[in-house]
């Protein structure tokens, strides 16, 4: 990677306040390998020590906090509109931090195999080319677009005009010119958990991993 680092500061945005229709029960609060599935986003933010972490939950924020209540520098904020799809979500997360960091990386808080290495490798191509005309930062997982992704603070005003469920999707199309894509290889990384046959696959591939 060529350009020159600057310090700055980057935080982390977890949209845990879905209502998971799909699921038919939270999602979020279901066990792999004996955590929450929410709690693998908020710990690899952690352990790259994006700050300040910010944990947008909905109607179940009160486990969510029970779940989350041994670890320091995590906010959690409850979305009084979560019913509003996940864009209201975002926003508050935007709000949140907006007066704090240089680059939001937000993360979807049913993707429990987001790697360290994506992390670092968003917060690097920030840090050695954020003061061109680059603003956006995303992975892609073999040839599917993914999280989390890196949005840097001169974006964060575009925010307040977005709604529903569309989340990021229409600053990214508008900003097309101004993306980086990171590619990786493993394309359990970007996996996310929508029906129960999404999340015997996790199990099944945790379980794997762990060697049972």
């Amino acid at each position: 990677m060529e350009g020159q680092r600057y310090m700055c500061k980057i935080g982390a945005i977890v949209l845990a306040a879905g209502i998971s229709r799909r699921m038919g029960k939270p999602k979020l609060l279901l066990p792999i390998n004996g955590k929450p599935l929410f709690r693998y986003s908020v710990e690899v933010a952690l352990r790259n020590h994006l700050k300040p972490i910010v944990v947008i939950a909905g109607r179940n924020i009160n486990k969510i906090r029970e779940h989350l209540q041994d670890l320091q520098d995590v906010e959690i904020l409850y979305n009084p509109k979560y019913e509003e799809g996940m864009s209201s979500s975002l926003k508050l997360g935007i709000l949140s931090v907006s007066n704090r960091v240089d680059a939001a990386m937000v993360f979807l808080a049913d993707q429990p195999f987001v790697s360290d290495l994506v992390v670092r490798n968003l917060v690097d191509e920030f840090k050695v080319s954020s003061k061109n005309e680059l603003s956006i930062y995303r992975p892609k997982y073999q040839d599917m677009l993914g999280h989390p992704i890196l949005f840097k603070a001169t974006l964060f005003s575009e925010f307040n005009s977005i709604y529903g469920d569309e989340g990021g999707k229409s600053i990214i199309k508008k900003y097309r010119h101004h993306l980086k894509i990171i590619s990786f290889d493993h394309l359990e990384w970007g996996m996310d958990i929508d029906t129960p046959e999404d999340y015997k696959s996790i199990l099944r591939i945790r379980n794997k991993r762990s060697g049972n």
